[in-house]
């Protein structure tokens, strides 16, 4: 994907200019609005957040290549000399003992703090392993990691294999994990959203957060609150929370009340 592309600007555009184009498209994709997109919305915030912040612009605007420069300096002779050479000493694959693969079930509250755990596992050998390793913030659902030398010792001549620990996330209530962003959802009272409220919100990590809700809210419109996401398990960074907001609307029987409402409703009109 090319964020400068799915924002509409050049390479050269400076930080007002991405600025900008950012807020245009964001207005006009966001996904309350009549014809919004969620998925063109996603990828705006995506090419914002890495164009916005010069370290990371910088990075994207010079990857570093993954190709082997030596080999492309030489000449044809030399390069074929270094396939010739490589076929006729090629050494075989170093011997191991087998590795061993295990999961591990965390809450979806330790995605931002990491947890520390035991594990104690049976050896093809007979033997008992007993691990002390701690899991980093911002893992996600399936991740792998690697611990060498915890695996099998079957063969005592030969290196331990490795311990590979899939990581599974336990789904918590009404929330949703994408990358490092977070989304849920809130039923308010119809009234309240013509009048405006605050409501509180419960974070996955614990927080209490207060979200304002201005007078004529629409139901589906959907509110974010920057840095409150999951960490990123490389840099750290929280991603940020999406709440959508749902209209509930109130059963009512009483006809005098209902005569009063379809009075206001009559004078607003």
């Amino acid at each position: 994907m090319d964020y400068y592309s799915v924002l509409g600007i050049p390479k050269t555009a400076s930080s007002d200019q991405i600025k900008q184009a950012y807020r245009k498209l964001a207005k006009a994709n966001h996904p309350d609005r009549t014809g919004g997109d969620d998925t063109k919305f996603k990828q705006i915030n995506e090419a914002y957040d890495t164009l916005k912040d010069p370290n990371k612009k910088a990075a994207y605007d010079n990857p570093q290549p993954r190709f082997n420069t030596r080999s492309m300096n030489g000449g044809m002779e030399d390069i074929f000399s270094q396939m010739f050479t490589q076929r006729m000493y090629r050494q075989p694959p170093r011997q191991k003992n087998k590795d061993i693969r295990l999961s591990y079930t965390l809450d979806f509250r330790d995605i931002f703090f990491g947890r520390g755990i035991s594990l104690q596992y049976r050896l093809p050998s007979g033997q008992t392993e007993l691990l002390d390793v701690r899991i980093p913030p911002g893992v996600k659902n399936g991740d792998v990691v690697n611990f060498a030398g915890y695996g099998d010792n079957s063969i005592p001549h030969l290196p331990r294999g490795n311990l590979i620990l899939q990581v599974k996330i336990k789904n918590l209530a009404n929330w949703t994990r994408d990358g490092d962003n977070l989304y849920t959802s809130k039923s308010v009272d119809v009234f309240d959203l013509i009048l405006g409220t605050e409501i509180e919100i419960l974070l996955p990590n614990g927080k209490h957060m207060k979200l304002n809700i201005p007078k004529g809210t629409k139901p589906d419109t959907t509110f974010s609150m920057n840095g409150h996401g999951a960490p990123n398990v490389n840099t750290s960074r929280p991603g940020n929370v999406y709440i959508k907001i749902k209209g509930i609307v109130p059963k009512i029987e009483d006809t005098q009340i209902l005569e009063k409402i379809r009075n206001l409703k009559n004078e607003i009109s």
